[in-house]
């Protein structure tokens, strides 16, 4: 699936009008990122997050742009622990 938006580093549309919110730790993997970059959802078993964006050689985890990061999980991730 194609990106429609992706405006700000830490949400990304796709053209199903899906929106996700990206893992704090995972932003600069996005950076090569451009509309015609194919993506697929996959919902995968991670301490803070329910999916993954895949493509262009990377695995980014995601919620729905909706939700909140659960905070004390993104700090130990983040921390390496």
């Amino acid at each position: 699936m194609k990106i429609r938006s992706h405006s700000e580093s830490h949400i990304v549309e796709l053209h199903d009008g899906s929106r996700w919110r990206i893992f704090p730790g995972d932003l600069d993997l996005t950076l090569a990122w451009k509309p015609e970059t194919e993506l697929v959802v996959e919902r995968i078993d991670d301490e803070a997050s329910s999916h993954a964006l895949v493509g262009a050689g990377a695995k980014v985890r995601v919620i729905p742009a909706g939700e909140s990061w659960p905070v004390r999980e993104v700090k130990s991730i983040l921390k390496g622990g």
